[in-house]
């Protein structure tokens, strides 16, 4: 099993997550965040009290899936996050070593269901 984390612009978030759930993957968590970074949008960063350096704002994405659903998952989150430029995003792929559904104590595969 893996764990995708998707940084995307939040004006693109409707499109990643409807074509996500036409896919068959309807299970993710959505955060809405402020990034900084090197490939930030110079043309959409800001100042705040709470965060006095440049940053951007930005949507966070993460899916827990099988190991096969990866690729189609990254590719319909690139195909509808790439705008061609700076602060498009980047999309993490990690391991996951355990689920657990807490609601009844199913683990592996089956506590995603």
């Amino acid at each position: 099993m893996k764990l995708i984390k998707a940084y995307i612009r939040p004006m693109v978030l409707e499109d990643v997550y409807t074509d996500l759930r036409n896919e068959g993957f309807h299970s993710m968590t959505v955060f809405e965040g402020e990034g900084t970074g090197r490939y930030s949008d110079p043309d959409h960063q800001h100042g705040s009290l709470k965060f006095p350096a440049m940053h951007t704002h930005v949507v966070k994405i993460e899916i827990a899936t099988e190991s096969e659903n990866v690729d189609e998952i990254t590719e319909i989150i690139e195909k509808h996050g790439r705008t061609g430029h700076k602060g498009d995003g980047i999309i993490f792929v990690c391991p996951i070593e355990k689920v657990t559904r807490i609601r009844d104590g199913k683990e592996g595969t089956s506590a995603l269901n």
